[in-house]
């Protein structure tokens, strides 16, 4: 059984496995990038149907359902190939990265600076002086060590600390969106304006996954903001939460990227719809008509039909919340254009519009992977930054006639031969010194 233990762990260790199974993940995260995630079966029918004309076509509908590609994050295989990723890399840490920084701190002194290797950088001077040399390497920042005529130096050691701390921050990474991906949800509600609301409609949950019941929602306010040109700069909905006992826990006015954090759950401003219209004919109840969305090349209107009497209908269309609001008959002709409030006169019956009913879309999510995930990432470009400092040794071998001094580095070699051109400069600079002493 042990035998069988370290024979998994060894396979698990080794490199290309890892490549393997990264390139597999990568490969799949693109095809959940490129396939929409989470969508409803209609969806899925109507953009990838069975027969079509499509390049992707191969793909449809059946092979997507069958294969879990509409919900690729949270698929068994899925979590598998990241577990297996976390474990070789955990496997590779302590068989390969820890082992070698604790070779990397150790001294090595070395009778032949000749032997070390053979691409190692190689001077001798003819002048003898360790003390002077080892000073030198102290002023270069060098960790040395002396033995009888043997000295070794080493620098940059956190140069190989720092891949250890790649495959930390990654692992933290994939264990922050395991946690999310168990832990989390997501909701979504098209709430019109006025109303309260519940985290009822949910679309994806983890299997640990807690679903607030004492929170309640209510859409106060929805406005929109426009460019002079008419297009729509944002659109902003004013959102409070309650208790259970009608407490009032915090507002805000949420808009995209600017959402409403509270107690780890974040309401994005997602949609927003406009439903119907509030109006008056004369001396009648206020009723309510629903509008019907018109897209018009580059413009999108609202408009429904309304009968002021038995013999005629004018039609009514809205382009912008905030401005006024086109009638027109039914020939197309323009009739008048009228703000809210305000009452007109169409054959002797007296029109007013009250009010224009607008949804807005919120989407409910959390998340409780995030703050391990942004660690992970936070650590990742650090120890990425720390991993391009060289790791350089030098041997020094002392004779009776000059000093041997071999050098070697894992990278940026040209600096590391200006390194020993600056260190056999200032060498000869100490001992000039001390011979006019």
């Amino acid at each position: 059984m042990k035998n069988i233990v370290w024979h998994t762990i060894k396979k698990l260790s080794n490199l290309n496995l890892s490549i393997v199974l990264l390139l597999i993940i990568a490969s799949i995260s693109i095809i959940g990038t490129i396939i929409e995630q989470n969508q409803s079966l209609l969806y899925y029918q109507n953009t990838y149907p069975i027969e079509s004309r499509l390049p992707y076509s191969i793909i449809n509908w059946k092979i997507i359902i069958l294969l879990g590609l509409d919900h690729i994050y949270s698929n068994i295989y899925f979590i598998f190939l990241l577990t297996i990723f976390c474990c070789s890399l955990i496997s590779c840490t302590f068989s390969y990265q820890l082992p070698s920084l604790k070779n990397a701190r150790k001294w090595k002194f070395l009778q032949k600076t000749q032997n070390i290797h053979i691409k190692a950088h190689f001077l001798q001077i003819y002048k003898k002086s360790l003390s002077n040399i080892i000073y030198t390497l102290h002023n270069h920042n060098y960790y040395i060590f002396h033995k009888q005529n043997n000295v070794y130096a080493y620098k940059g050691l956190s140069g190989r600390i720092a891949p250890i701390f790649v495959h930390f921050s990654i692992i933290l990474t994939l264990m922050g969106s395991i946690i999310g991906l168990l832990g989390g949800f997501t909701a979504q509600e098209i709430v019109p304006v006025g109303e309260t609301f519940h985290i009822k409609n949910i679309i994806k949950s983890g299997f640990n996954s807690q679903i607030p019941d004492n929170l309640i929602g209510k859409v106060k306010k929805f406005n929109i903001k426009y460019h002079p040109d008419n297009s729509i700069k944002q659109f902003l909905s004013a959102i409070y939460l309650y208790s259970n006992q009608d407490q009032k826990l915090i507002q805000k006015n949420i808009f995209v990227n600017s959402p409403l954090i509270f107690k780890n759950i974040t309401f994005y401003q997602t949609d927003w719809q406009i439903n119907s219209i509030r109006l008056q004919i004369g001396n009648s109840k206020i009723i309510q008509k629903q509008l019907i969305k018109t897209q018009l090349t580059n413009k999108t209107l609202w408009s429904c039909q309304l009968p002021i009497n038995n013999k005629k209908n004018i039609i009514l269309i809205i382009t912008k919340l905030n401005d006024k609001i086109a009638i027109y008959n039914i020939k197309g002709n323009l009739l008048i254009s009228i703000n809210f409030n305000e009452t007109i006169i169409i054959d002797n019956i007296s029109l007013k519009i009250i009010e224009i009913m607008t949804s807005t879309g919120l989407q409910m999510k959390t998340d409780p992977g995030i703050p391990i995930i942004y660690t992970g990432f936070m650590i990742l470009m650090i120890s990425i930054i720390i991993s391009y400092i060289s790791y350089s040794q030098i041997w020094i071998n002392s004779t009776k006639e000059y000093i041997e001094l071999a050098g070697f580095t894992n990278r940026a070699t040209l600096s590391f031969e200006e390194d020993l051109i600056n260190i056999e400069e200032m060498y000869s600079k100490y001992f000039l010194i001390d011979t006019k002493k």
